[in-house]
């Protein structure tokens, strides 16, 4: 990949579509993640009025998959030879494609017990990133604005939490060959 790349893996030169997560600096207020369509020069983004508020999330929730989806976005990057990421106070850009398959997780959780969470990110880890980027197709055709809590945002949420599947049964799964 040519050209600098911010946060995980936003490159301006191949593409503006990216998320932003908006971190506030005290724990009492949201998480917010915004789709963003255009870039501002620098590191220092803040969204715009175009820019389209998918999710807020408390920090404690956000706090709990933190680390799961920097963990997977870097390993990729790691993989692909480009630049690491982590999320900062302030915010941070998301390319697209990871952007989708982190509001899958954050869909899934949003109105769950966080008890409920480590469960998610299992199940979440599960799926290839093309599964979680048609999940987040169809959901986002949906059910993708802030306050639509129905249809697939529950299906997530049920897929994610309320299907907990064992550490075993996934090494056994994955020794079938």
């Amino acid at each position: 990949m040519s050209g600098k790349t911010y946060g995980f893996g936003v490159n301006p030169e191949l593409g503006l579509n990216h998320f932003f997560v908006q971190i506030p600096s005290t724990a009492d207020q949201l998480v917010q993640v915004y789709e963003r369509f255009s870039w501002t020069k620098g590191e220092d983004q803040q969204p715009g009025n175009a820019d389209r508020l998918r999710m807020e999330i408390s920090r404690h929730k956000w706090n709990k998959v933190s680390s799961a989806l920097t963990a997977e976005f870097n390993a990729r990057l790691k993989k692909d030879k480009v630049r690491i990421g982590k999320f900062v106070v302030g915010g941070t850009p998301v390319e697209k494609l990871f952007g989708k398959e982190m509001m899958v997780l954050l869909w899934g959780i949003e109105d769950t017990d966080p008890s409920a969470i480590p469960t998610a990110i299992r199940n979440w880890k599960g799926l290839m990133p093309e599964e979680r980027w048609w999940l987040y197709t169809m959901t986002n055709a949906s059910t993708g604005h802030i306050h639509d809590k129905k249809g697939w945002r529950i299906a997530l949420r049920f897929a994610l939490c309320e299907n907990p599947v064992e550490q075993m049964s996934m090494d056994s799964l994955l020794d079938l060959d």
